[in-house]
C-alpha cells in the first residue's frame, strides 16, 4: 500500500480512484464494510482503491475537551488499512488549515484534483469541510458537478444488541475489560503497540520476567487486570522486522500489591521464556481474553501463587 501525507505527493495521473473517507479509528467491521464496498466498486473499472483519513481525530483540534481516546494510533491505522488490500492511503494532517478548508475546495483539490475520484464512499454520519458544513447530500451535489458518484454505506449493526458498530461502543467494551466482545466488533483482537522499556524488574525477581510497554504506546489500553494474549516482536527500529508471535500473560495496572507505580502500565510475560531480550524493540500486544481483575495481595507469596495460577489459566485460554 502506498501512503501519501499530502495531496501534493500524489503523482499526476494517479486516478481514476474509488475513495473511502473516514476517521477509521479502529478500522473495525463498520469501517471495513465501507472499504469492502470500495473494492467491489473498483473491481470492474480498473480504478485504484484509496482511503482518505486523518492523522488524529478532528475533535482533538476542534473540541479537545470532548475528544475521546483513540482506539489505535497512526502506525496501527496504516498497518490495518494495508491489510484490507487497498492500493493507497492519503493520511491528511488535520490542522487549522485543513479544518478551515471549505467543503467545495476539499472536493475539488483533494478528491478530484489529486485522486481523480470516480466514486466516493462514506457513512451516513460523514461530515467534511469548514464547520462540518459538508454532508453526504452536499457531496452528491458536488459529485454531479465534478463527475463522480457518491455511495452512502449503511451502518453495520449487531443483531443481538441492535446497536451500530462504532468506535464509541468498542471503547466502552475495552474500558470494561470485555476484549472478547470488542474483538467481534473489530474483526480482530484488540491490541496496543509501542516500545519495550526498562521497568522495576520486579517480575524477574518473582520468576515472571515481563516486557514493559512504554507509556507512550499506541492503542486503547483495556481495563486493569490480567489477560491472555500474544506479544508480537517487530524487532528494533534499526533492525529487520522479526514478526515473532509469543503467547503471553499480560498485566495492566499500577501493581497495587507494592503501590509504587504512579501510572498504569502494560507488561507481558512471555510464557516459558526467561531470557528473552526485548528492550528497545517495537512490539504489538494483543488481548484475547480477560483472566481476572487487578487486586492487591497480602504479601509476595500470595502474589506468586496467584501469578502461577494466572499463567496456567492463560495457557489454557490460548490452547
Amino acid at each position: 500500500m502506498i501512503v501519501f501525507h499530502d495531496p501534493a505527493e500524489v503523482p499526476v495521473g494517479f486516478g481514476p480512484s474509488v475513495v473511502a473517507i473516514g476517521k477509521f479509528d479502529g478500522v473495525h467491521t463498520g469501517h471495513r464494510a465501507v472499504i469492502d464496498r470500495a473494492r467491489v466498486d473498483a473491481a470492474t473499472g480498473g480504478a485504484r482503491v484509496v482511503a482518505v483519513t486523518f492523522d488524529r481525530n478532528p475533535l482533538a483540534l476542534l473540541r479537545p475537551e470532548i475528544c475521546p481516546d483513540n482506539l489505535i494510533g497512526v502506525h496501527q491505522k496504516l498497518q490495518l488499512l494495508a491489510e484490507t488490500g487497498i492500493d493507497a492511503t492519503l493520511l491528511l494532517r488535520f490542522d487549522r488549515e485543513l479544518a478551515d478548508l471549505p467543503a467545495r475546495e476539499f472536493v475539488e483539490h483533494v478528491l478530484v484534483g489529486a485522486l481523480g475520484v470516480r466514486t466516493v464512499l462514506v457513512g451516513r454520519d460523514f461530515r467534511f469541510g469548514r464547520g462540518g458544513a459538508g454532508n453526504p447530500e452536499l457531496l452528491a451535489d458536488l459529485g454531479r458537478e465534478f463527475g463522480f458518484t457518491v455511495d452512502v454505506v449503511d451502518d453495520v449493526r449487531a443483531i443481538d444488541a441492535g446497536r451500530r458498530v462504532s468506535s464509541t461502543w468498542i471503547r466502552e467494551l475495552l474500558a470494561e475489560g470485555d476484549v472478547e466482545t470488542a474483538a467481534k466488533l473489530l474483526g480482530r483482537v484488540p491490541s496496543v503497540w509501542g516500545e519495550v522499556v526498562h521497568g522495576l524488574k520486579r517480575g524477574r525477581e518473582l520468576g515472571f520476567p515481563t516486557a514493559n510497554l512504554s507509556s507512550e504506546c499506541e492503542g486503547f489500553v483495556p481495563a486493569d487486570g490480567v489477560y491472555a494474549g500474544w506479544l508480537i516482536d517487530e524487532g528494533s527500529p534499526d533492525g529487520l522486522r522479526r514478526g515473532i508471535r509469543y503467547p503471553a500473560a499480560i498485566s495492566i495496572g499500577t501493581n497495587p500489591t507494592f503501590d509504587d507505580v504512579p501510572v498504569r502500565q502494560v507488561e507481558a510475560y512471555v510464557l516459558d521464556e526467561t531470557d528473552l531480550d526485548l528492550y528497545g524493540h517495537r512490539v504489538e500486544i494483543q488481548f484475547a481474553s480477560r483472566i481476572r481483575g487487578m487486586v492487591a495481595f497480602d504479601g509476595i507469596d500470595a502474589l506468586v501463587r496467584q501469578m502461577t495460577d494466572d499463567v496456567a489459566q492463560v495457557r489454557s485460554a490460548l490452547s
